[in-house]
């Protein structure tokens, strides 16, 4: 017989008949009420129930479409670490859909300003966004996850917005949009690329900071999540009352549909109520100590290891399960297919050092559904460094491989030892823990710096029009300009720094362990020197589908199909020395054809190098890599099976037929040669 009481499970709004189950944690607060919406009317219902910290009831008349926020009435003590007040109506942490933005005025504030500890009783309910009851219904017609091993992923890291905004063939009405992302030319490129998974920057509800919108400019990257159940409201096409649910959800069956898995960038580490100063948006005002993590002797003020005010209370049953609660909605309910953590290290932090067996970390890991989906680190935050860190389960955004790679690339001394273990899937950081080269991912570019072509571009940062004085982003991006700040119309440097490109684009794709490209990259995006475009949400950041350097184009869809077809360029373990009998073996030998000596390695000035990459009972490569100015002549050793024949290179200046002994590899290029197992006609 189905109950007609209320239950204190699930947490957030359950539709039943006659309207709706709603269960709220909060340990601190005296009462709750959730109040539903009919334009500007309100009709407030109190939860009457209790069970442990939960407050629940039947609220009637909820149904699909139903706007509502949350009053919760309790002490207001912030000294104590307590916000409570009821004239602020607040968002429903698992809230599945957020209608509208902030208007940002002293009522949105649960304090007075200028007194942050005096309590300020404006009504906000005019002022803020509300919560939308969605249709869980959805007809995913047989969808199934990809599931593609890890071994054969390659990520690829873009925008919802900026991919699609200004793209030619797509519909002007769904660009920007998750049905944008949907539509077959977006998918095309991306499966014509050879990539095999998107991993979409911020789609968690996030709110735009009102000093940027004061300055003219808006949140672009979206690191400022308020709703952990809710597809951000801007990016669908419907608009946001509630069919951004929809639309994501097709977004998802059309990527499935085209094989390509979806990876969200989520940011559980913090929010957007920011430090003591902040407004008060939804956790502040139903448990701040529960959600927060507060100052141990100074409960007003908040612990912060993410650089945005706040940290989320990892030691708390309550904000763990709001985590795990969320990270199981998007598996099961919109169909994703992993996750990487912003600043995860922020998230392992129980008691102020980063565990390897924090409480977050086992949850995952002991979860029969989760731990089935893909887990990416970004394994630091503001207080250190955990690269290497992480459960064998998991791969790490590894930042060593990116500053390596550009060090040798930018002909720094005494980095070829040091690069090439990043080549080889860094076993100097894996393999010591019996982790594999597939926990690595690499990168040369990312969201946060410099674009592939503006780091060829440019030595400084220009980042004027973030408003900030050029005092934002990274100072130090290892970039080779070449002398020349910004597009020139010298044919040597423009070939240089389109050889560069190209250097680091290989080496990026021939390296073990999951590559991520940055989106755009691929067709020569510039930002115009800005490192830091967090806030440019405009053609500085947006993909130009109208300026696309097609050779590059082609170039990286070339080395992706290489890989993909050839399991000597990806493998599953470390690579060992051919008379170690493993299957994927590596020989590493000085340009002269020579074994490296102990001595090699340390010679500041070595800049040269030949890996011999081989998987059993398939082609061989060589991968020659030259950093130094000037060229050097390459002896290659016999071939094991077919003759070497050359495959690709960034010199441009070298044969393109025949078998090859020796060549002559210019300065600052690399080449590619396969032996083949067996006679191609």
């Amino acid at each position: 017989m189905r109950t007609t009481r209320s239950l204190p499970f699930p947490l957030g709004v359950s539709l039943r008949d006659g309207g709706a189950n709603v269960a709220i944690y909060s340990e601190t607060a005296d009462s709750i009420d959730v109040c539903t919406f009919t334009g500007d009317v309100q009709t407030c219902v109190t939860l009457e129930h209790r069970t442990g910290h939960v407050f629940h009831g039947i609220v009637p008349g909820m149904q699909v479409g139903t706007r509502y926020g949350l009053r919760v009435d309790g002490p207001w003590d912030p000294a104590n670490g307590l916000r409570h007040n009821r004239n602020k109506l607040l968002l429903d942490p698992h809230a599945t859909a957020i209608e509208g933005e902030y208007d940002w005025n002293p009522s949105v504030f649960g304090h007075q300003l200028g007194h942050p500890l005096v309590m300020d009783d404006t009504d906000n309910q005019s002022s803020v966004p509300r919560c939308v009851v969605t249709d869980p219904a959805f007809d995913w017609e047989g969808d199934e996850p990809p599931l593609i091993p890890l071994a054969d992923t390659v990520i690829y890291e873009l925008h919802v917005k900026g991919f699609t905004q200004r793209h030619p063939e797509i519909p002007p009405e769904i660009r920007g949009t998750y049905a944008g992302l949907a539509h077959p030319a977006a998918i095309k490129h991306l499966t014509d690329l050879g990539v095999t998974a998107v991993e979409l920057m911020p789609v968690h509800h996030f709110v735009q900071d009102n000093h940027l919108l004061e300055r003219g400019l808006r949140n672009y990257w979206g690191y400022n999540s308020i709703g952990f159940f809710a597809p951000h409201g801007d990016y669908s096409s419907v608009g946001d009352g509630g069919g951004q649910v929809a639309e994501f959800k097709n977004m998802v069956k059309a990527l499935h549909d085209a094989g390509l898995e979806v990876i969200l960038d989520v940011v559980y580490n913090h929010t957007a109520e920011g430090n003591h100063l902040g407004p008060t948006l939804s956790f502040k005002g139903i448990d701040n100590a529960a959600y927060y993590r507060l100052v141990e002797d100074h409960r007003a003020s908040y612990f912060d290891t993410t650089g945005t005010g706040n940290s989320l209370n990892v030691r708390h049953p309550a904000a763990l399960g709001l985590i795990m609660d969320s990270l199981r909605y998007w598996v099961t309910e919109m169909h994703v297919d992993g996750f990487r953590f912003d600043l995860a290290t922020a998230l392992t932090r129980q008691s102020g050092s980063a565990e390897l067996h924090s409480a977050f970390l086992t949850l995952i890991e002991q979860d029969p559904l989760l731990n089935t989906v893909k887990m990416i680190a970004e394994p630091w935050d503001t207080a250190g460094y955990q690269l290497g860190g992480f459960p064998a389960t998991w791969s790490e955004w590894n930042g060593a491989f990116r500053d390596d790679v550009r060090d040798f690339w930018n002909g720094a001394d005494n980095v070829l030892g040091t690069v090439s273990q990043r080549i080889l899937g860094s076993p100097d950081v894996y393999e010591v823990s019996r982790r594999s080269p597939l926990c690595s991912v690499n990168f040369i570019t990312a969201h946060d710096g410099f674009t592939l072509v503006d780091l060829t571009m440019y030595n400084e940062k220009h980042n004027l029009a973030n408003g900030e004085n050029n005092k934002d982003g990274e100072s130090h991006n290892r970039s080779f300009n070449f002398g020349v700040e910004g597009p020139t119309d010298d044919p040597e440097i423009t070939e240089r720094r389109r050889r560069r490109r190209r250097n680091l684009m290989a080496t990026l794709l021939l390296s073990a362990g999951v590559p991520m490209i940055l989106a755009g990259d691929e067709l020569g995006r510039t930002q115009n020197g800005n490192n830091n475009a967090y806030c440019q949400d405009n053609e500085v950041s947006w993909l130009d589908w109208d300026n696309v350097d097609e050779a590059m184009r082609r170039f990286t869809r070339r080395l992706l199909a290489l890989r993909r077809e050839n399991p000597a360029l990806r493998p599953e373990w470390f690579r060992h020395d051919p008379s170690a009998g493993s299957r994927d073996t590596v020989r590493m030998i000085r340009s002269d054809g020579e074994e490296f000596g102990d001595g090699d390695w340390d010679n500041p000035d070595a800049r040269t190098i030949t890996f011999l990459l081989a998987h059993e009972g398939a082609d061989t490569f060589a991968l020659l890599l030259n950093s130094a100015d000037n060229g050097v002549e390459f002896t290659i050793p016999e071939a094991p099976n077919e003759p070497w024949m050359r495959v690709v290179s960034s010199d441009g200046e070298q044969e393109t037929s025949g078998a090859i002994d020796t060549l002559i590899l210019a300065g600052n290029s690399f080449t590619l040669l396969r032996s083949a197992a067996e006679r191609r006609e």
